[in-house]
């Protein structure tokens, strides 16, 4: 058992950290910008709330932090009474926001000055993965730090591994989400494609997701998607945010991504039609409009 403090109680964070309480076992303590979703938290899983998040990581052995973006992220640590005010020397802080690779290196070095350390380790999953607790985990930094927390991290990943130096988790990150979003478009595709030429969607998907067209996508979205039903997963605002992040760092290190930039587009469309929040196999909506 560790002493754990979790900052962040959105869609992910809030089962996350109800799973360090429940299947790890740990002290919990919890922070949330709107402090009722903290007392909801502790009312379903026990633990306790703090006022800030320098409170909440005051004594703790591992802070996990599950935030909105690189500016969020800035604000909750590094704020005065943000977490790496607050943290003891020797304990570790664990973010799982998906941010830039930038951030990460700047928040690894400021934690090293000041006696602790850092590990930038975004997830794949989804709310459902969230909630199962069964994540996908991209770790960057330090192998000492991030060995430590890995033990911790296991309370709601079933996979969890060190990339590399400090932003490397940010960058396998952007890898996810540049595959997903060129698969997307292709399953969109693809089945618009089988709609328009009055093929059995049902019998389509038994014959073809056992071969190499197969994936995650098809295996678990088609039925929503061909039901025209968009609220199953990742919202599309949140993707977005993701593939902006991923075409930045491109301008920085030379990749080339036309049809992440092109997907990006494609989203940004949905968004006009008002699909924000759908999920991210929306991208078939923009098709059959």
């Amino acid at each position: 058992m560790a002493k754990v403090a979790f900052v962040g109680l959105g869609v992910m964070g809030y089962p996350m950290a109800g799973h360090l309480k429940n299947k790890g076992g740990h002290e919990v303590t919890v922070y949330n910008r709107t402090g009722a979703k903290a007392d909801k938290w502790v009312a379903q899983y026990g633990g306790k709330s703090a006022p800030t998040p320098q409170a909440a990581a005051g004594g703790q052995d591992f802070v996990m932090a599950c935030v909105g973006n690189d500016n969020d992220l800035r604000e909750v640590m590094l704020s005065e009474h943000g977490i790496f005010a607050g943290v003891r020397k020797g304990a570790v802080v664990v973010d799982h926001t998906t941010a830039s690779a930038q951030i990460a290196r700047e928040l690894h070095a400021e934690a090293k000055k000041r006696g602790f350390d850092f590990v930038d380790a975004p997830v794949s999953g989804g709310q459902a993965g969230a909630e199962n607790g069964v994540l996908t985990v991209m770790c960057g930094g330090d192998e000492g730090p991030f060995a430590q927390a890995e033990k911790v991290i296991a309370a709601y990943a079933r996979a969890c591994n060190l990339l590399g130096a400090s932003g490397s988790g940010q960058l396998a990150k952007m890898v996810n989400q540049i595959c997903i979003a060129g698969l997307v478009q292709g399953l969109s595709e693809g089945l618009h494609f089988a709609m328009k030429a009055g093929l059995d969607i049902e019998k389509l998907i038994a014959t073809i997701s056992k071969g190499a067209a197969q994936s995650w996508q098809m295996e678990n979205r088609y039925k929503t998607m061909n039901d025209g039903k968009y609220d199953f997963g990742f919202a599309v605002e949140w993707m977005r945010k993701d593939l902006s992040i991923a075409i930045a760092e491109s301008r920085r290190n030379g990749a080339n991504l036309p049809v992440t930039a092109l997907v990006d587009q494609f989203y940004s469309e949905v968004e006009k039609m008002g699909g924000k929040r759908w999920d991210t196999s929306s991208l078939l909506a923009r098709l059959e409009r």
